[in-house]
């Protein structure tokens, strides 16, 4: 990198910074993707859909370590900025920032868009706080083939960096779609075809009750909602039903991600006992 390093004083280092925050980031329409992995599939989502990749800030040590990502990010046209340490450090919300930053269009596509082609599984995120547990909820449905993760109420930001961080790079490879009116997303839903299935520890159904067999090899859309208070009582009235994922030891409950990757395998593997 022959260019000058940019500092944490530089233009475009500091507006860049301004996308670490929620705000900054609903100004400019962009956010920030951090690390090897999670910029690895930035680049190859950037091109194929109606977003891109705009500029990649990378420490020197960080251009010897990942050579293939700056030449994969010189043949898309992606401005890169070498940066100092300290300057990585300031884009970064991590502890030990990997020296690999870019910033790339805001990837949420409206509710109608998400639910156009009539997906077969789709997960709700109704009022799910925590960024980490957001972001793992998306990599599980993508794990699972899910058409969609519609994020409704007030649900997380998903451009948020642990959100990114911890979906490792699954933000790019599915639709996501927000919106604040988490009642007219479980409508949409139903307006889709898809039957409304709550995950809730106190359900009237259990999972593997005979009856959820045809239930889960239909199309539907499974709301999942926060670890300390569940989904919202308004969004959980209008579902089909509520279901329980059955616990058979001492402990207390599952967290939101297993019961996630329970219930959405559970879809799995009912969808294929069809075939």
């Amino acid at each position: 990198m022959d260019a000058p390093l940019g500092t944490e004083r530089t233009p475009r280092v500091v507006a860049a910074r301004k996308l670490l925050r929620r705000a900054g980031r609903e100004r400019a329409g962009r956010f920030l993707v951090e690390g090897a992995a999670p910029v690895r599939e930035a680049l190859s989502w950037s091109g194929t859909g109606p977003g891109r990749v705009h500029e990649l800030f990378v420490t020197e040590v960080a251009a010897a370590r990942h050579p293939e990502l700056l030449a994969t990010a010189r043949d898309a046209g992606v401005r890169i900025g070498p940066v100092t340490d300290r300057a990585a450090q300031s884009l970064s919300d991590t502890v030990s920032p990997q020296g690999l930053v870019a910033v790339c269009d805001v990837l949420d596509v409206p509710v109608a868009d998400a639910l156009r082609t009539r997906p077969g599984l789709v997960v709700v995120c109704a009022g799910i706080a925590d960024p980490g547990n957001a972001g793992t909820v998306i990599r599980v449905a993508d794990a699972a083939g899910a058409g969609a993760v519609l994020l409704a109420g007030d649900t997380v930001d998903p451009h948020n960096g642990k959100a990114v961080r911890a979906s490792t790079g699954s933000v790019f490879h599915l639709p996501l779609a927000r919106a604040r009116d988490a009642v007219a997303v479980v409508d949409a839903c139903r307006e889709a075809g898809l039957t409304l299935l709550v995950a809730d520890s106190r359900g009237e159904l259990e999972l593997y009750d005979p009856v959820m067999g045809g239930l889960l090899a239909g199309p539907l859309a499974w709301i999942l909602g926060g670890e300390a208070h569940g989904v919202p009582a308004t969004v959980s009235e209008r579902a089909d039903h509520r279901v329980r994922v059955p616990i058979h030891g001492r402990a207390e409950s599952l967290n939101l991600a297993t019961a996630a990757a329970v219930c959405l395998y559970a879809s799995v593997a009912a969808r294929r006992s069809r075939i």
